[in-house]
């Protein structure tokens, strides 16, 4: 049986990477680098959320990137080839900090860009 939680997440997680790409790809001019850091942010948490539901492990209303990520590693220590070392925020809140330097935002796009292929390579999604 499919689980309906982690497609949902996992959809989600899609939605905003591309979002966040479309936003990237514009013109430096045109970018709006809140836009960009949201969109990949809500990504890798969508993705993180939608791994663990679809293995039925907890996640909590307070998980950070960081703390759902740890998760992950936990279940599968081949997690650790997602690199979130350019992730500076991962230990906060998602609402609470957003970067606007494009190396950054180009930082977090690709990590995000990295769970999906990594979700891909898997057979997750």
């Amino acid at each position: 049986m499919m689980n309906t939680r982690s497609d949902a997440f996992f959809k989600e997680a899609n939605k905003k990477l591309n979002e966040a790409k479309n936003e990237l790809f514009k013109p430096n001019e045109d970018i709006v680098g809140y836009s960009i850091c949201k969109n990949a942010q809500i990504s890798i948490e969508n993705y993180l959320k939608g791994y663990l539901v679809k293995n039925d492990i907890k996640i909590d209303l307070n998980d950070t990137i960081g703390s759902l990520y740890n998760k992950c590693i936990a279940f599968d220590e081949n997690f650790k080839e997602v690199d979130f070392s350019a992730i500076k925020c991962k230990n906060e809140a998602i609402d609470s900090r957003y970067c606007t330097e494009i190396s950054t935002l180009q930082d977090c796009f690709d990590t995000a860009d990295n769970i999906d292929t990594y979700l891909l390579k898997n057979k997750v999604i």
